[in-house]
């Protein structure tokens, strides 16, 4: 892989994982439009770009990783603590299909187009479902956070937006707008480390066989665009214009499952 794709990679990853629009289902695609097919070298690159973004939201949200370590450190029944506890519900239904399914999922991946297309097109009825709700200031209950951690399972397919599942979930239950996404954003954090260390630890990559440079290049095009995306998201979800999204899933899915048959 080189620089230049790994720039490429970098951005989609930066820009996708916090817009809700799918980062896996965008890599896919970006992969096989690159003609990327080296699957240890994309293993480590998928690795390092979803380390990238997830500093990128521990960096925006470092307050209030605190205060969740705070919460849990304390362990006195205040909101907190609470809320530190509905962050480690929500992270259980994907840990467990993550754990007890990952050769399922695994296969999920690599050229799977046609599967990408749909399931971008259902990202794209979440989303526009979610957009009609009507905003109120409710904060996320211990049920809530179950029903997000599902919604979160459930968008380890590729093409379904993990951000966009969780938020759209959050908003139809009637939770406040910025607060549903301040959670999307916490809540996949431990994951991605867990999954990461998970990779790592487990053998199933060799750093000494890939260059050390493109691999840089994507981590630091992730993050910093990451950084932007972020930011911009949570603006987008407090205004209601999450509707723009879903046309832009149902066109890009569209375009994936017609392609994917010819």
């Amino acid at each position: 892989m080189g620089v230049l794709e790994a720039i490429i990679l970098g951005i989609i990853q930066g820009l996708t994982e916090f817009l809700p629009v799918s980062s896996s289902g965008h890599l896919e695609l970006a992969k096989e439009i690159l003609n990327i097919s080296a699957k240890e070298q994309n293993l480590l690159m998928t690795i390092t770009l979803h380390a990238a973004t997830a500093l990128s939201t521990v960096f925006i949200f470092r307050k209030d990783i605190l205060e969740i370590f705070r919460g849990l450190l304390q362990f006195k029944w205040n909101e907190e603590f609470q809320f530190s506890l509905k962050i480690v519900l929500s992270m259980i239904p994907a840990a467990l299909v993550g754990l007890f399914f990952e050769n399922e999922i695994e296969q999920l991946f690599g050229g799977q187009i046609l599967l990408v297309g749909s399931m971008l097109i259902v990202t794209g009825l979440l989303l526009f479902l979610a957009d009609q709700a009507k905003k109120t200031d409710r904060k996320v209950s211990f049920l809530n956070a179950v029903l997000i951690g599902i919604a979160q399972a459930i968008a380890i397919l590729p093409g379904i937006s993990r951000s966009g599942a969780t938020i759209s979930t959050s908003v139809l239950l009637g939770i406040d707008r910025e607060k549903a996404a301040r959670f999307s954003f916490l809540m996949v954090v431990p994951l991605i480390f867990g999954k990461m260390a998970k990779d790592i630890m487990g053998g199933s990559i060799h750093p000494e066989s890939t260059t050390l440079l493109p691999l840089l290049v994507g981590f630091v095009a992730a993050f910093f665009t990451g950084l932007l995306a972020c930011k911009w998201m949570i603006r987008l979800v407090k205004n209601s214009q999450l509707k723009y999204f879903a046309y832009y899933c149902f066109i890009i899915g569209t375009i994936s499952m017609v392609a994917s048959l010819i």
